[in-house]
């Protein structure tokens, strides 16, 4: 339903923007939007498009059944009568509706990785659950036979390239999760991840049983973990901040943690870097030594990367409502449209 569902809204932006006169059509009923805006949302552009259209619904069918559609060309041609079948189509808009519903969640944690502000690696275990919980609640009465295929896939690809020891280290070290009663932090899954990542990434066998040691003081908040101010700060500080803040009493754990929580769950900065070095060695610029062209790909990258940081963040990993909440803005359009169907 997914595929063939972004494969109808692909063969629509591919027709509409091929021909200009269709283009300035459309913009006059969508206030002059876009279906797309891949520079801007750099993955997920597909379910990204998804959500314009969806948005643009009442306005895309004005469109086809407006006078200027009727009195032009666009009626009696093959391609446009496609795509005013699809825009007409409850059916279609159904579809649609369904995959945002799906997808929604994970779009979510995927913006939540790619930040370059704060690091997600604290949240990333706890966040996939989240997001699988999201996805289970839109559904009516969670129907398990509605997604239970997406969960496949989902689990799938979690178990094998995202689950690894080091997000479990980074929930447990996460002051909102440890001090949660509700979390599953202290589970055997968990702990034993933490105590991987001691070893592997602590090779003095005295300064993992100081860490050890000073794990303690931190699951019981003693000491500095105790202030009240640094229970207030749980939620409201990046976890890396608040254990430079708050670490002060656990010397060697403090360091342990900022360096797990440090790191990043996403490849896409290295991706990213990789597509500056396709843009400037191009055919007719081939012959860049390696010296000129690591230069190059250092300045436009990093520029490109403080842009980006002088911008407002639209997700916080702190705030992880905005998984909780993202699709229920969807359920009540769902139930409309299953009536119509």
């Amino acid at each position: 339903m997914v595929k063939s569902t972004i494969k109808n809204c692909i063969y629509m932006n591919d027709y509409i923007y091929s021909h200009t006169y269709l283009v300035n059509m459309m913009r006059k009923f969508t206030n002059q939007a876009n279906l797309h805006r891949p520079a801007v949302t750099r993955f997920a552009t597909s379910f990204i498009t998804l959500a314009q259209y969806h948005r643009q619904r009442i306005n895309f069918m004005s469109f086809v059944t407006s006078k200027e559609w009727n009195d032009s060309k666009w009626p009696k041609d093959l391609g446009a009568m496609n795509v005013k079948k699809f825009i007409m189509s409850d059916r279609f808009w159904h579809n649609v509706l369904y995959a945002l519903k799906l997808t929604g969640p994970l779009v979510k944690v995927l913006r939540l990785v790619d930040g370059e502000k704060k690091p997600a690696m604290g949240y990333i275990y706890e966040v996939m659950d989240r997001a699988k919980e999201a996805i289970a609640k839109t559904f009516f009465n969670e129907k398990e036979d509605q997604y239970k295929d997406a969960f496949a896939i989902i689990d799938k690809r979690w178990d094998c390239q995202f689950h690894h020891p080091l997000h479990a280290a980074g929930y447990f070290l996460n002051p909102e999760f440890q001090y949660n009663l509700e979390s599953g932090v202290n589970c055997e899954e968990v702990v034993k991840g933490l105590y991987n990542v001691i070893e592997r990434l602590v090779l003095e066998l005295a300064a993992q049983d100081k860490i050890d040691t000073e794990l303690t003081v931190f699951k019981t908040a003693e000491r500095l973990f105790g202030l009240p101010m640094a229970k207030r700060q749980w939620k409201l500080k990046a976890p890396t901040e608040w254990w430079y803040s708050y670490g002060g009493s656990t010397p060697t754990l403090r360091d342990f943690a900022i360096k797990v929580l440090s790191l990043t769950c996403s490849a896409t900065g290295c991706e990213r870097n990789w597509s500056v070095f396709q843009h400037l060695h191009t055919k007719k610029r081939n012959r860049l030594a390696q010296e000129r062209l690591n230069d190059l790909v250092f300045v436009k990258y990093n520029r490109t990367l403080q842009r980006r940081y002088k911008l407002k963040d639209t997700i916080d990993p702190i705030n992880l409502e905005d998984i909780d909440d993202c699709n229920e803005c969807l359920v009540e359009e769902w139930m409309k449209s299953l009536l119509l169907i």
